[in-house]
């Protein structure tokens, strides 16, 4: 098989930016110099942009993301839409300008992975949501998009048909499975495979604000390995299909969003993989998926961006 079309997976966290990952995730007495965003595409191929999501990004903030994580070639954010079109639904052609001119550094320099369509649990599967999710793919249209619903109504043959004529990836999500909740899945309708895991914390689940920019409790998740390999399986089934899959952890809580996708990389891959020596004191679980350290090893060249595993293929 020609290797250049052979499907990809992308593992990382959601955001980078967190109070209570210092001395966790990041260390705690940092270099001169040292970026977060930086650190981590040491580590991993992707990270999820979700300040995006509460405000347009700013053109000359995201040119300086982007030569922070240049040691890294294989890497491409992800970005959440501002929530004026999700929740608020109410933005105009100007929110739509300042929206895109924010992205557009992303776009150019090749650096943008997806841009993700995340819908509250209350927009539910209508014929006025689907034509609201119709628009909104039209209007932007020139990115790789991904829809991300919360709500058990949108699980149907005909959402993913829509989707796949619209060419519009599905988010594939973990989350607490209350009421009508969608439950897990492994659907892919484009070339881009998603996969979220916001953990499962179902008595904070509901009692925190969802828009709230930290999350707190609602995102303090661990998953355990046994609860990560049934989602192995999804996310290999989604990459045979696809021709790229972000894997994304937002159970950002003091840092388990970056110990559960380290886990997920080594389990993906077949393989130990770097950690940070803070996460691995903080999380010793970690010890069983680390790899020895290298004192040669430079930045980019953790190995994160794979192929699936020979099994996988069969």
């Amino acid at each position: 098989m020609d290797s250049t079309l052979t499907p990809r997976t992308r593992v990382g966290p959601a955001g980078w930016s967190y109070a209570d990952w210092n001395g966790i995730v990041y260390p705690a007495h940092r270099p001169h110099g040292f970026h977060e965003a930086s650190y981590l595409a040491q580590f991993f191929d992707t990270i999820e942009i979700n300040t995006s999501f509460y405000q347009p990004l700013k053109p000359e903030l995201v040119k300086n993301w982007i030569r922070k994580i240049e040691h890294n070639p294989r890497f491409k954010f992800t970005a959440k839409l501002w929530q004026r079109f999700t929740h608020d639904r109410n933005a105009n052609r100007e929110d739509e300008k300042v929206f895109k001119d924010g992205l557009s550094p992303l776009l150019s320099n090749g650096r943008l992975g997806a841009l993700l369509l995340q819908f509250p649990w209350s927009f539910k599967n209508n014929a006025e949501n689907r034509e609201y999710v119709g628009g909104l793919s039209m209007q932007f249209i020139e990115y790789p998009l991904v829809l991300e619903v919360r709500h058990g109504s949108w699980n149907r043959p005909e959402v993913f048909d829509m989707l796949a004529e619209l060419g519009v990836g599905f988010c594939n999500i973990d989350q607490p499975v209350i009421g009508g909740s969608i439950r897990p899945t492994e659907h892919s309708t484009s070339p881009v495979g998603y996969v979220r895991l916001h953990g499962r914390n179902y008595e904070h689940w509901f009692s925190s604000k969802e828009r709230s920019s930290d999350g707190g409790e609602r995102y303090d998740y661990l998953y355990s390995p046994d609860e990560l390999e049934p989602w192995v399986d999804r996310i290999r089934k989604v990459a045979e299909r696809v021709e790229v899959t972000y894997v994304i952890t937002n159970n950002h809580f003091e840092g388990k969003a970056v110990a559960n996708a380290l886990e997920l990389s080594s389990l993906l891959s077949g393989h130990p993989v770097q950690v940070p020596e803070s996460l691995a004191a903080h999380y010793p679980g970690l010890e069983q998926i680390a790899a020895p350290s290298s004192t040669g090893s430079q930045p980019g060249q953790t190995g994160l961006l794979f192929e699936p595993s020979a099994a996988s293929k069969q």
